[in-house]
């Protein structure tokens, strides 16, 4: 009775994070697309959504609300299944990635009579970062099923430009983060964000593995100048041209949620995760500790968010040869190096 009491209470435990976590997400996405909007306003001195309640901040929900209603159209001589499934896998491996992050530390309560200690991580596994790489690379898989199954030869171009894109530079963003696995000596990602918590920030070890993993992060999340898959002069619109309502949401909103789960994992990476600098975590309570440092993560990845909208809103799109050009003979011998000497300064300071 007492062990199934307590696989209950982590089952709950769980399952409330898991709400939690997705839930967090789909409202941090669904703002990301006013923020976006408002960035691209100031930018192109505009005024942006201001309609939909005070400063326009009800607009996502009149997004989501129109989306929502809209007429769902299957086209005749798609397969339907697949039709179907694309933007759901798409969607599904989005939030998949959130399930090894750390976003913050253990939490206290009281539960059932006994006291528990609840880590804000839904799984802290030893192979956290691989399972990351697995489950983005199952994601091409959403790309080619939508663009396929349209039976749209437009849409599958552009499924068979999104699926190169995110493959090659995968291998360099792999091969920047085995430099970072040189230095770190571990695969969890709550170990790294540890690690960076007792000493430095791995962004002072690292910084040329930095860069190449943000820019392979802005292919991965097919954001400008990487959207060639959604190139609209020269594919009508994309892989989801035959989308609509909330098919056609969902993979709206997993660009997004890629966005920031991106952002919070090179936070984690890099930047010391949820470790807030210049305050001494040991002076507070542990529920307040672990709030701060939410909140810490949350700055850090929104920063990030910031930079991935104001680049596309700064810089022309690339043509698809300049794209292939820079992942194969730019990102990737650039990884190379920085990987080998990694290791030789890693080797010459142990001997």
């Amino acid at each position: 009775m007492m062990l199934l009491q307590i696989d209950l209470t982590l089952l709950i435990e769980k399952l409330v994070l898991i709400a939690l976590i997705i839930t967090g997400s789909l409202v941090v996405a669904m703002y990301a697309t006013y923020g976006e909007r408002k960035v691209a306003a100031i930018l192109q001195d505009r005024v942006g959504p201001n309609r939909a309640g005070p400063f326009g901040i009800l607009q996502p929900m009149a997004d989501g609300m129109k989306l929502f209603f809209k007429e769902e159209i299957i086209p005749n001589t798609s397969s339907k299944l697949l039709f179907i499934l694309g933007p759901c896998l798409a969607m599904l491996t989005a939030m998949m990635t959130s399930a090894v992050i750390p976003w913050g530390n253990e939490v206290h309560f009281t539960l059932f009579g006994a006291d528990r200690h609840i880590p804000l991580q839904i799984a802290d596994i030893n192979i956290g970062v691989l399972f990351i790489f697995g489950v983005v690379s199952t994601g091409v898989y959403g790309i080619m099923i939508g663009g396929w199954a349209s039976n749209n030869k437009f849409s599958l171009m552009a499924a068979m430009r999104g699926a190169s894109q995110v493959i090659s530079y995968e291998l360099a963003m792999g091969l920047s983060f085995i430099a970072l696995l040189m230095v770190t000596g571990s695969l969890s990602m709550k170990t790294i964000a540890e690690q960076q918590i007792q000493g430095h920030w791995n962004i002072l070890y690292q910084p040329v593995g930095f860069l190449i993993f943000l820019i392979c992060a802005f292919a991965e999340c097919n954001r400008a100048p990487f959207d060639l898959p959604e190139a609209e002069n020269e594919l009508n619109f994309g892989y989801h041209q035959e989308y609509s309502s909330m098919k056609l949401g969902f993979y709206l909103f997993a660009e997004y949620i890629n966005m920031f789960i991106s952002s919070v994992i090179m936070a984690t990476l890099y930047f010391g995760g949820y470790d807030m600098p210049f305050v001494n975590e040991a002076n507070l309570s542990v529920n307040v500790a672990a709030i701060v440092g939410i909140v810490a993560l949350l700055i850090k990845a929104f920063i990030f968010i910031f930079i991935f909208m104001w680049v596309r809103w700064t810089l022309p799109r690339f043509r698809y040869d300049q794209l292939m050009n820079l992942g194969w003979k730019s990102l990737i011998p650039l990884a190379l190096v920085n990987m080998f000497i990694t290791g030789a300064l890693i080797l010459w300071r142990q001997g």
